[in-house]
């Protein structure tokens, strides 16, 4: 989804130049605006305008009925009258015809030494009576024979059918989302565009075995389940009709979208949060889907044909396999029907002549008139809401869109859109700014290949809206996170809901709510973001990290991320493996919580946690009869300076033997109290010196001391969550 957001930014960046005008409380882990008036009329924007096409025709004769008035119609949503708030006609009559240089913007301009040059583009009173037509061709779902089907019927219809009002942009989906042409009149450059289509394979994101054929096997005998494997190519899919639909919004013109498949398969209520936000991005866009089956006339043999390897059992006998073929042919349908008639277009199935399909869009966007009203009713509920319009004048038959999808706000949405809303700014470029969130990754090494990664979010508690119950602050947080490698491929994944159940004296709107997490990875680089969400009004926040796994092999020391710490607390289960400490973070029963910001109060100890790896063996002579022949010789001590002044140090740490068996590691722990310092910012440097070997260290981090917090409720407190908290 990401790569399928980047690649569509090049649509969205030439369509945009086309417009009109303190302590913390630890959660634990187990594991009237005016538009710029058009011919006469002036759009006032009061809240959310819902706005619809108009195809007005004679009821004998079929042709255009032209010189109606906003009075000759009557709008009705829910059967409640709605006022007209915005009207207008255009026809591709009236058309101004537009030089190419008008049409380009960043994505398809030239390119110099110094980047992309400006071009001219068109201004929103140029795009005005145009056809504006989107050609999408979804390459993951066509075989070979269709994409040939659907780029000669293409390239037929620029070549001989294509009028001067029309522009045409051409956006494909293979391995990303890609903007092939931007709308543009040029019939040459259209059609070498498309003629590179043909003859292209779908690779890694194509349907299952069956989805592309009307052969199946015969219902008695095993079937693999590919349910999962179609729900997340469908999502897929739908979600690239969503991008498009977005970048088209700012365009006030009715745009038409000519959607080229080989069928879409759907498992029930599965992908039903994102086919809904199709359709929603698509009417808020004012862009009408036309799909097109590229499979064409198809012939459902009950034997099958040379295609599939030949049907065992009785299906073929008794008529089980015929249903099972016309069911599943039916199923890959049912999705591209529905996108075409909630948004007000046409599907057009079982015929290999695609030429009708170029004829409907060209005769719905000919001449229709623009209805926009503002809705009686407030309620942002999500609901369906049908829409009834009627004429005046007796004779004329109307077309329109039959209903629109109400907003919803984060109260009445549903599980299944809550969960697309993660996941959708979890694969935003954007982030999102609603709620503060810090985080922080650290790494200790658990063998040569693999590192223990602890991540902790911050949110601040005064940004969290917790509701009273009893003498109990409560409030529920949605997380989610995702590890991504230097190819971009997601690697780790969290998710939690955690529930803060916290006693009232522990302020908690004063403090700061802290999640850990951890992943278990190769050395390397990775890029790491998060998502978290208040459940009570859906406000998120996000943060994006970058973090290096280093290879220790060749390293002079050896050693781990230091880790700070306010806050040491008893130990609960981390999720790893009974019986054995894996946790670093964990030491004689105690668990390090991280400080994120580095922030400490004179009444608080600074705690220190770090790693040596693979020490030097001391090989001089042992310092007593105690002393093991296999003993290091670690030492290690932290300063704090502030300006060119050292004011403090603590003693020297000495370490002889490996204390984290089976890892060859040496963990250190340092407690430095803060009372005897004062409130300031302070330099630290930690001095690690292996004295066998002859190598040392010396990292340096900044912290700042604060005066005590004087308000009650000052010690830590523990929320517990399921799962995936610290």
């Amino acid at each position: 989804m990401k790569n399928l957001t980047q690649r569509i930014e090049a649509l969205i960046a030439t369509l945009a130049l086309c417009l009109p005008g303190a302590p913390s409380i630890s959660a634990q882990q187990t594991p009237a605006v005016s538009a710029t008036p058009q011919a006469g009329f002036t759009m006032q924007l009061r809240g959310e305008l819902v706005l619809t096409n108009v195809v007005a025709r004679d009821a004998k004769t079929g042709e255009i009925v032209r010189g109606l008035k906003q009075s000759d119609f009557r709008v009705y949503e829910e059967g409640k009258e709605q006022q007209i708030a915005t009207f207008d006609f255009q026809s591709v009559e009236m058309a101004t015809p537009l030089r190419e240089a008008t049409v380009s913007g960043l994505a398809a301009g030239p390119t110099s030494a110094n980047g992309p040059k400006a071009v001219v583009v068109a201004r929103p009173e140029d795009l005005r009576n145009h056809r504006l037509i989107v050609m999408f061709f979804d390459l993951t779902s066509m075989q070979p024979e269709d994409l040939d089907r659907c780029v000669d019927a293409a390239q037929q219809f620029l070549r001989t059918r294509m009028q001067p009002a029309d522009l045409v942009a051409l956006v494909s989906l293979g391995d990303t989302l890609s903007v092939d042409q931007d709308f543009t009149a040029d019939k040459d450059a259209l059609i070498g565009e498309v003629g590179a289509y043909n003859g292209t394979e779908g690779q890694g994101f194509a349907q299952g075995a069956n989805a592309n054929s009307n052969q199946v096997e015969d219902t008695t005998a095993y079937t693999p389940d590919e349910s999962e494997y179609n729900d997340i190519n469908t999502d897929r899919e739908l979600f690239a009709l969503q991008a498009i639909s977005k970048s088209l919004q700012r365009i006030d013109e009715k745009k038409s979208l000519l959607y080229f498949s080989g069928g879409i398969s759907r498992d029930g209520i599965e992908n039903q949060a994102s086919l809904r936000a199709a359709i929603n991005a698509a009417v808020r866009a004012n862009l009408a889907i036309y799909s097109v089956d590229t499979r064409g006339l198809q012939a459902v043999l009950p034997l099958g044909d040379a295609s599939t390897g030949s049907l065992r059992g009785q299906g073929a006998y008794t008529g089980g396999a015929l249903m099972n073929n016309m069911n599943q042919n039916f199923a890959t349908q049912e999705v591209m029907a529905t996108l075409s008639s909630d948004t007000g277009g046409k599907a057009f199935f079982d015929s290999n002549d695609f030429a009708p399909a170029f004829a409907q869009v060209q005769n719905d966007t000919s001449a229709y008139y623009a209805i926009g009203y503002h809705s009686t009713n407030p309620a942002r509920d999500g609901k369906y809401r049908r829409l009834t319009i009627k004429i005046d004048r007796p004779g004329i038959k109307l077309q329109y869109r039959p209903g629109y999808y109400a907003p919803a706000d984060f109260r009445h949405s549903g599980r299944e859109d809550r969960e697309q809303e993660l996941e959708d700014e979890l694969a935003s470029d954007l982030p999102a700014t609603d709620i503060p969130v810090y985080m922080d990754a650290s790494y200790f090494r658990l063998n040569e290949n693999r590192y223990y990664v602890p991540v902790s979010l911050l949110i601040p508690g005064s940004q969290i809206p917790f509701v009273k119950g009893g003498d109990k602050d409560k409030a529920t947080l949605d997380i989610i996170g995702v590890v991504i490698d230097e190819v971009k491929r997601p690697i780790g994944r969290a998710r939690q809901t955690v529930k803060l159940n916290l006693d009232q004296s522990l302020q908690a709107r004063q403090r700061n709510i802290e999640y850990t997490t951890s992943f278990d990875l190769p050395p390397g680089k990775y890029t790491l973001k998060f998502v978290v969400r208040e459940n009570q009004t859906g406000r998120m926040g996000s943060f994006m990290a970058n973090i290096t796994l280093p290879d220790m092999k060749k390293a002079p020391l050896k050693m781990s991320s230091i880790v700070l710490a306010a806050v040491r607390q008893p130990s609960k289960s981390s999720g790893r493996e009974p019986g054995k400490n894996l946790d670093p973070l964990v030491r004689n029963g105690q668990e390090y919580v991280p400080n994120i910001s580095h922030v400490f109060r004179q009444d608080q100890h600074m705690y220190l946690l770090y790693e040596v790896y693979d020490p030097a063996r001391d090989k001089s002579e042992p310092g007593g009869p105690k002393e093991p022949k296999s003993a290091v010789n670690l030492l290690s001590s932290l300063e704090l300076i502030q300006g060119s002044t050292k004011v403090y140090e603590t003693p020297l740490v000495r370490a002889r033997v490996v204390n984290q068996e089976g890892r060859d590691a040496v963990a250190f722990e340092l407690d430095v109290p803060l009372a005897r310092l004062k409130p300031g910012q302070y330099l630290c440097q930690l001095n690690v010196i292996d004295d066998a070997a002859g190598s040392f260290a010396f990292p340096r981090f900044a912290v700042l001391v604060r005066p005590p917090q004087t308000v009650a409720g000052t010690q830590p407190a523990t929320a517990s969550g399921s799962g995936g908290i610290e």
